[in-house]
């Protein structure tokens, strides 16, 4: 494993010698896919909607990105599209907003801070804080990503995520039929990630960083993310900025305000069900 670490350590620094000699910068274009398990908790909805809810689940969680980066600085935006029929309308805002989405994630490695703007129900957050650090363990197996050599790296990370069940579980006025399903999730997913020294940046997609080379591909059970195309030093010079609008939050203050807004929306849509307390009497 040494000599493996080693080989990688020389590669970095021999590419680097050249390549960070000038302005280097680049490109990547991300095509991002995510699984959705969508449990309606038994609730009676017609089979048309479902389709409706399902589809447009499917739309949202496939999407292009592309990372800017030089050397030291990078951020990460969804490629601008039109939008989907009906995504306008409230019951598309509520999924777009489980789903994630409207971030500029901005990275910062040498002085190891981010900052990310997050819409959250129309109001803008702009959350700053130190770069998560993963303990990343470099492994032998390679693989070819397009002409780039990738080596593959493993890593267990801590996630917390809205529960679907416990926002569509049915419940009724009476305490005794409340679902008793947490509203966030906490567990551990391993992440499988590949990255390819041939581009030594300390660079990847959303909030990944900490591989001596650029991460061209990574899992982490429920997403995938997959580099399409690379461009290294376009003729146009990249311009990465900080962003800088919404309320200033830290991480921490950031997922209580959305735990808050989790609990309201689970309240509000089990309002909406017969016996929920909005429907007919």
């Amino acid at each position: 494993m040494k000599k493996i670490l080693l080989a990688f350590y020389s590669l970095f620094l021999m590419f680097g010698s050249s390549l960070f000699a000038q302005d280097f910068q680049g490109k990547v274009y991300y095509e991002s896919k995510t699984s959705v398990d969508m449990d309606f908790g038994g609730r009676q909805i017609p089979e048309e909607h479902k389709k409706r809810i399902l589809e447009r689940m499917k739309q949202m969680s496939e999407r292009t990105y592309i990372l800017s980066f030089n050397r030291t600085e990078s951020i990460y935006k969804e490629d601008e599209k039109l939008e989907q029929p009906g995504m306008q309308q409230r019951g598309g805002m509520r999924m777009a907003m489980m789903m994630g989405g409207g971030e500029d994630y901005y990275k910062n490695v040498k002085e190891g801070t981010y900052a990310v703007s997050k819409d959250l129900y129309g109001k803008i957050f702009l959350v700053k804080d130190s770069l998560p650090s993963l303990q990343w363990q470099m492994q032998a197996e390679t693989k070819k990503i397009g002409r780039y050599t990738a080596y593959k790296a493993t890593a267990i990370k801590n996630v917390r995520e809205p529960n679907m069940k416990a926002i569509f579980q049915p419940g009724g006025k009476s305490k005794e039929t409340e679902s008793k399903e947490p509203e966030m999730i906490e567990k551990e997913v391993k992440l499988v990630a590949w990255y390819c020294p041939e581009i030594p940046v300390n660079q990847g997609p959303s909030e990944y960083w900490g591989l001596p080379g650029l991460i061209m591909e990574l899992n982490d059970g429920r997403t995938s993310i997959l580099c399409s195309k690379i461009v290294i030093n376009p003729k146009e010079k990249i311009a990465i900025k900080e962003p800088s609008k919404g309320k200033k939050v830290n991480q921490a203050e950031y997922d209580e305000i959305s735990r808050k807004k989790m609990k309201e929306m689970r309240e509000n849509f089990r309002g909406m069900r017969p016996g929920g307390g909005r429907g007919r009497r």
